[in-house]
């Protein structure tokens, strides 16, 4: 739990085993200061539902786009950095889907790119204003967690098996794709639609990803030291093609080169030595 001068606070809160596989955490963040409050959402992959029981919050995309977020609202899968402001009396409630839990949720594909739209676009009945309603009456953020998983059991989904296989496959430097269609029979083609599909994202834009995080797991190690960086070694070791293409993932994904990174890292952990 994080708070600033009691002005801001913000946890995650977690799942229980039997929704695990549904979402990874739930995460709560409540601005009780009279100024507005940025931070910034690092990419994670993942589809969020977000309840907003204060004044509206607003989300501000890399081009400087800004979207309002009332009573509820669905976003993602979140692939690039952005920002998010909270205003005076804002009060965050967010789900995070987990792999293909969207899908199994509403039984339709993801927004195509980071999106956002209301949830009760997604379902026949216009049911989340009243969920939504519900959890304003509830004080206790853990109380609200419960109503919505209890809320979502109807509408959720078994895991189909070709959704298993990619969910849980951990077998290192082979492709996914290639292995579950050797797996099931069905040609690569259409294994990536099914991917695309149920996960909002293909392999290789996960691969991408997974890539980049190993990269941010090394600088974050070299931080907390003095020693000069190799960045060769961290390219060679996460499997990029040369330096340009390490910069280029900085770019995509966060907006700010390795060096600027590294260095703000640095500066994180000499903050919190002092």
């Amino acid at each position: 739990m994080s708070t600033d001068q009691e002005t801001y606070q913000s946890y995650r809160i977690p799942v229980p085993e039997e929704f695990e596989t549904v979402f990874s955490h739930f995460y709560f963040a409540a601005n009780t200061s009279e100024n507005n409050i940025t931070k910034t959402l690092l990419p994670s992959f993942q589809t969020m539902m977000v309840f907003n029981f204060g004044t509206p919050a607003l989300l501000i995309s890399k081009e400087k786009a800004k979207i309002s977020i009332g009573n509820c609202i669905v976003l993602g899968p979140v692939k690039q950095a952005f920002s998010y402001t909270l205003l005076p009396g804002t009060q965050l409630l967010i789900a995070n889907f987990k792999a293909d839990a969207f899908f199994r949720f509403f039984g339709r594909p993801y927004p195509s790119g980071d999106q956002t739209m209301d949830p009760d676009e997604l379902l026949l009945d216009n049911c989340f204003h009243y969920l939504w309603q519900q959890l304003n009456e509830i004080d206790d953020v853990a109380e609200k967690v419960k109503c919505i998983l209890n809320f979502c059991k109807p509408y959720l989904r078994s895991q189909d098996d070709i959704s298993a296989l990619l969910f849980h496959f951990q077998s290192g430097p082979l492709n996914p794709v290639k292995s579950v269609a050797g797996q099931t029979g069905h040609s690569e083609r259409n294994i990536q639609l099914i991917h695309k599909k149920h996960f909002g994202f293909s392999a290789k834009e996960l691969s991408r990803y997974e890539r980049f995080i190993k990269a941010i797991g090394f600088i974050q190690q070299l931080a907390s030291s003095t020693g000069k960086v190799n960045w060769f070694k961290i390219i060679e070791e996460c499997g990029y093609y040369d330096q340009s293409q390490l910069i280029h993932d900085f770019q995509h994904f966060i907006n700010t080169s390795p060096k600027k990174f590294l260095k703000f890292q640095r500066d994180v952990c000499r903050a919190s030595d002092g």
